[in-house]
């Protein structure tokens, strides 16, 4: 094989995969900017305080990453300034490497979000993955000389007809949600039913006796061995929501948000909730007045702002304390309305598209 064969099969793997990544996360640049928050804090704590000032401007900062691995991987493919875009690709994988690796080596991030919510990868396989990424871009890198110098006027103009359309699709994702929902709350799923196991968890029992260790599919009666640990055999059998609550004051209120007609606004954030579309949610809640349908509000935040919220504009609903956590992964709108009928998700709305009651009630029947 000649050394152009092997360049070229490289640009085409490096590149699709960067392009395969790039579009999983301009499907949901929300997800992204939330992850790197996570990435800030920890950031902020463990190396340099000055990483907080990011937070604000995280959602940005992601979309500029997510189309950025999304255009710089067709440029490589297309032969749009190769060595250009063979530098840009080493700096991005140098970075992705070191969040990768810190997040491994320190268990800081235990999802690093290089798929999205699409493929879960644990911290050591997606630093395993930059890591082959970044030796085959070296290759490249170390190569560069070798690459064509001139760049189809084809391929420079599909590659700016790309950078709109990533741009574009990734302020769409913002503005309503994400096309595709690879998240365990996507319509259609039970909810109830999804905090289950999905058959009995087996599990294997690690002992050890004179030094040496054994492994067994039923614990011992031998008092002789010492317990070491259990290690799940079937883990891909896990309930796939193990964090859903929702309480007030008189406790955990889980049970009754899976039974009957719900309609649940969403707010991660009531400090940095949009205020854009109150006026539709208000309607949609004085709409469904007298209608066979509980309306609810669930918030991350203490039950006097929740209840003081629910005063200031005059809605007459329940009014439920959540982990902000579950309801990022829930809604990547804030507010957001999500619509459930005996624990089943019915359908997800942006408030920028928040549905007329006839909508609603129509999904009931």
């Amino acid at each position: 094989m000649s050394k152009n064969t092997v360049l070229w099969v490289l640009r085409i793997l490096v590149g699709g995969l960067f392009i395969f990544s790039g579009l999983i996360k301009i499907n949901d640049p929300v997800g992204t900017a939330i992850k790197l928050e996570e990435y800030f804090d920890v950031f902020s704590n463990d190396i340099a305080g000055f990483f907080t000032y990011f937070k604000p401007f995280a959602l940005h900062i992601g979309v500029v990453l997510v189309v950025a691995e999304v255009v710089l991987g067709v440029m490589l493919i297309l032969g749009v300034k190769l060595k250009q875009t063979v530098w840009a690709l080493a700096l991005m994988i140098l970075f992705f490497t070191f969040l990768t690796f810190y997040s491994a080596y320190f268990n800081k991030v235990t999802d690093c979000g290089c798929f999205g919510d699409a493929i879960k990868l644990t911290p050591w396989e997606s630093f395993y993955k930059d890591i082959i990424l970044l030796i085959m871009i070296s290759v490249l890198l170390f190569f560069r000389k070798d690459l064509p110098e001139e760049t189809p006027k084809w391929a420079a103009v599909s590659a700016l007809v790309v950078l709109v359309l990533s741009f574009g699709i990734a302020v769409w994702a913002i503005r309503n949600l994400p096309f595709i929902d690879f998240r365990a709350y996507k319509n259609g799923v039970s909810i109830p039913t999804n905090m289950q196991p999905s058959s009995q968890l087996e599990y294997t029992y690690v002992m050890k006796k004179g030094g040496e260790t054994f492994t067994f599919d039923q614990y011992p009666t031998d008092e002789s061995y010492e317990f070491v640990e259990m290690v799940l055999k079937n883990p891909e059998a896990l309930p796939k929501i193990s964090d859903f609550a929702a309480w007030n004051a008189e406790g955990d209120q889980s049970e009754f948000l899976f039974a009957g007609n719900k309609v649940i606004i969403l707010s991660s954030n009531m400090a940095k909730m949009s205020e854009a579309n109150l006026d539709k949610l208000a309607v949609l809640v004085k709409s469904l007045e007298g209608a066979p349908v509980d309306v609810v509000f669930m918030a991350a935040a203490t039950q006097e702002e929740i209840d003081a919220f629910l005063s200031k504009q005059n809605w007459s609903v329940i009014g439920l304390q959540a982990d902000a956590t579950v309801v990022k992964t829930i809604m990547r709108a804030n507010p957001g309305v999500m619509i459930l009928k005996d624990g089943v998700v019915m359908e997800k709305y942006h408030h920028n598209n928040t549905p007329e009651a006839t909508d609603v009630l129509d999904l009931f029947l």
